[in-house]
């Protein structure tokens, strides 16, 4: 069974979940209110071989760094440690997520066309929608072709508050 330590911070989106490995790996980050969609996404990934959840304060010194980057620390999110399950194409799209450069964005469609899978748009879409560590994996960096604020689960406020705060400025 896999023992995943877990804390809540602050930040001026709102309360954030952390949740990690006993090796630090983060698994899970998720805003309180979608926390529902955080639990269904760890029963589907790690039910089948079972996992505990326990409090933990800081646990790796995660929660410092998540609150860094809300302070202006941006780089630091390309530090951290992910272990995601998910499918395949899943793990391979949120990899190249993490390639997408702060401050910069990419459509569907050109994140579909790195991944040598162009007219996988909405495939990209949907793996991009389930991703589990949302701002390290940072898939709000994901725009719509004709440049709209689309399909964040967070968000979509969320999603232009971050883009804004990483430099990205919206026309």
């Amino acid at each position: 069974m896999l023992t995943f330590l877990e804390d809540k911070i602050a930040t001026p989106l709102g309360p954030l979940w952390v949740i990690c490995d006993e090796q630090f790996n983060l698994r899970a980050v998720e805003w309180e209110e979608h926390s529902d969609r955080m639990e269904q996404l760890l029963v589907i990934h790690y039910g089948a071989q079972g996992f505990r959840r326990a409090a933990s304060e800081n646990p790796g010194g995660l929660s410092d760094k998540l609150r860094d980057y809300f302070d202006g620390n941006l780089s630091i999110i390309d530090t951290l440690p992910t272990a995601t399950a998910g499918t395949p194409f899943q793990r391979e799209v949120w990899k190249r997520l993490r390639d997408i450069p702060c401050g910069q964005v990419m459509h569907y469609g050109q994140l579909a066309e790195a991944l040598g899978r162009a007219g996988a748009a909405r495939a990209v879409g949907a793996a991009n929608g389930a991703n589990p560590v949302s701002i390290v994996v940072p898939c709000h960096r994901v725009i719509g072709r004709s440049g709209a604020l689309t399909g964040y689960a967070g968000g979509v406020q969320r999603k232009e508050w971050l883009l804004r705060h990483e430099g990205y400025f919206l026309l």
